[in-house]
Formats: C-alpha cells, sequence, structure tokens
C-alpha cells in the first residue's frame, strides 16, 4: 500500500527535532532508520501529517563508556550495536540481541531509538532494556528529562515520550560478556519473534523479560522471584505466563504463547545457570 500525503522537513541538530515537533505539534512523527514507522504509514495505521527526519543528526550515533554504564546514541543502528567491541567486553546480551534483530538490511538502517520509541512488544531491544533496567534520555522544550525503562512502556505502541519530545540517548549498566541468554521463537529466522525469553545478571539479580507476551515487553516478575527464592529453573518457568495477556492470532493462539513462555524462560534459565 502507499502511504497517505505528508509534508518532509529534515532536522540538522537534536535541538532542531524538537523545536519542529514542538510546531507542528500531534501531526509530526519522526522519522529516523524508518523500519517501524513506514510499514505503519502504509497500512495506514499511522498517518502523520508531517514526517521530522533526524536520520542525519549525527552526534546521537554512537556507543560510549559513561563510567558505571554504556551510553548509545538514540540513532545508533543495530548493525554498530551487533559489532560494537565496547557491548562485547562490557553489555554482551545487548551486543547478542542487536544480531538477531530482522536482516541485514534492516540491521543497517534500523536503529535503536527508533525500535524503543516504537513501543512495539514483539520487537527484541526493547525487551533487552527493560530487563537491563535502562535509563532512557529524552529532550524536550524544557530540557533533557531521565526515564526509567519500567515505566517507559505504557501501551500497545504507546510510551512515556511526550509528543514534543525526542528520544537522544540510552544507558545501559554494565553486566559483562556473558551471563545472558536470549531464546526467541518464531516462523523464519527474520521474522518477529512469536514469543520471546530473555535471561539475563544484572548485578545480584536475574532478570527475567518476555517478548510478545502483552501489549508491551513484560518483565517476568514472578521468575524472578522465584529464583531469589531459590527454586528451579523448571518450576521458576512455570510462573512465567503469570500476569501475561498475550494476544491470539494466525500464528499462535493465547495458550500456545503461555507454553512457548514457560519453555522458553525454562531453556533460557538452564542455559545462563549451566
Amino acid at each position: 500500500m502507499i502511504p497517505a500525503g505528508f509534508d518532509y522537513v529534515r532536522a540538522g541538530s537534536s535541538e532542531e527535532a524538537v523545536a519542529l515537533l514542538a510546531e507542528y505539534g500531534d501531526d509530526a512523527k519522526l522519522l529516523a532508520g524508518g523500519m517501524s514507522l513506514l510499514p505503519l504509514m502504509k497500512l495506514r495505521l499511522a498517518v502523520p501529517a508531517v514526517l521530522v527526519d533526524v536520520g542525519r543528526v549525527e552526534d546521537l550515533s554512537y556507543v560510549r563508556d559513561g563510567g558505571d554504564h554504556v551510553a548509545i546514541g538514540a540513532l545508533t543502528c543495530h548493525r554498530d550495536l551487533e559489532t560494537s567491541e565496547l557491548l562485547a567486553a562490557e553489555c554482551g546480551v545487548l551486543r547478542s540481541v542487536a544480531a538477531e534483530v530482522g536482516d541485514n538490511q534492516v540491521r543497517h538502517r534500523g536503529t535503536i531509538g527508533g525500535s524503543v520509541a516504537h513501543g512495539d512488544p514483539a520487537s527484541d531491544l526493547p525487551a533487552v532494556l527493560l530487563a537491563l533496567d535502562a535509563t532512557f534520555v529524552a529532550q524536550g522544550p524544557a530540557g533533557s528529562r531521565d526515564i526509567a525503562s519500567d515505566a517507559f512502556f505504557e501501551g500497545f505502541l504507546e510510551t512515556a515520550l511526550a509528543p514534543d519530545e525526542l528520544l537522544t540517548e540510552i544507558r545501559v549498566p554494565k553486566t559483562g560478556a556473558g551471563g545472558f541468554a536470549y531464546e526467541k521463537f518464531n516462523r523464519r529466522a527474520q521474522d518477529w519473534a512469536i514469543v520471546g525469553a530473555l535471561v539475563t545478571r544484572v548485578g545480584d539479580a536475574t532478570n527475567v523479560a518476555l517478548v510478545n507476551m502483552g501489549t508491551t515487553p513484560l518483565r517476568a516478575r514472578g521468575v524472578e522471584a522465584a529464583l531469589v527464592s531459590g527454586a528451579t529453573a523448571s518450576d521458576a518457568a512455570a510462573l512465567a505466563a503469570d500476569g501475561t495477556e498475550p494476544s491470539g492470532d494466525l500464528n499462535a493462539s493465547p495458550e500456545y504463547r503461555e507454553h512457548l513462555a514457560r519453555v522458553l524462560v525454562r531453556r533460557a534459565i538452564e542455559a545462563v545457570s549451566g
């Protein structure tokens, strides 16, 4: 399908992008790599009157050592995450999962900020960042503010970003090269996950996040609590679907997604523990 007509403006800086958002209001949408927004526009699920292109704001593309965390510019493409030596040493889980996003074309064009701001519960990276307790930095007319990952995803394709805010940076803790496992069930290698399960160690905790088990990426809090109490991988994973509301579609029923969540979480816990 062909998107509805729209106007196009290109921002040369993050400040200009914020000013353009303030000028056009709810009629505007930010365009980075376009891997999330353009399909919605083709289906007429998003009909912005103005596209504000931030794809060439080069100062928002980086992976830097922030001391106790790794700072990632919102316009950093998936391929740069996949090949980052800093992430390989300091946050291997993010580097590894970035390599599983889509295909080569998507990873070279898509950006981490675009994926996160889109808020799709079937996406890989939002769930990883939720499990990592990442911090999101948003810039608006009044300045910058930090948003915790557990407050960022509010509903289906909805986030805590205000209409006049631009996501500029994502901060993830240094979790090391290993200590994680991502289990993803899909029909083909490049498809969205029917269900995904991410288990990663963050400090002394073992955090568990789920992909495509509700209207937002989710933390499996019941599983995490069970692991703290000393439950086996099998017993903890039995709680994986608790509190979730998976949808039913041509790929899977809600009951099958619940089954997949329990199986994938168990496998991921066993991989991390073994």
